[in-house]
């Protein structure tokens, strides 16, 4: 079932299991304010078993620029089309975000990016192989990211 993420008042709905569950809410709500002042867009997330096709796509793009398959759960997912982009969010159980942002006309901006919630460790999958610079939120704390250009054609 849908959940539109509040950015007013954080929740830790659907991702209860997570050991990082409140740092990760926060992450998730700061990507709600986000989206809503920039683009004026309601930031709605489904269980992952419900948009299956959105990770899938998320996962290939990893798989085929990078080498990556992520081994944490997937606990949520949103997938809509803003500005000329179609972006995909996943958060998953070890407090990672990852999101693609896809420049739907040939030449715009094209990029997979990673976060990292409050109190997580960087996953092995990624450790080795990115930078991850600090921001502060106030609704997630300190977050941790990273990004890398997408270069083929999805």
């Amino acid at each position: 079932m849908p959940y539109i993420v509040d950015f007013g008042d954080v929740s830790t709905v659907g991702l209860e299991s997570s050991p990082v569950a409140e740092a990760l809410a926060g992450l998730r709500a700061n990507e709600a304010r986000y989206y809503k002042n920039k683009y004026d867009h309601v930031f709605t997330v489904s269980p992952a078993s419900e948009a299956p096709e959105a990770l899938d796509w998320l996962n290939h793009i990893l798989a085929n620029e990078r080498d990556i398959v992520i081994s944490a759960r997937p606990l949520e997912v949103t997938s809509f089309e803003v500005d000329g982009f179609r972006m995909v969010h996943v958060f998953y159980e070890s407090g990672l975000s990852i999101n693609v942002m896809y420049g739907i006309e040939t030449g715009k901006k094209r990029a997979v990016g990673f976060k990292l919630s409050e109190g997580m460790e960087v996953p092995e999958e990624l450790a080795s192989r990115f930078k991850f610079a600090r921001q502060k939120s106030k609704l997630a704390g300190v977050i941790r990211g990273s990004y890398f250009v997408i270069k083929g054609e999805y």
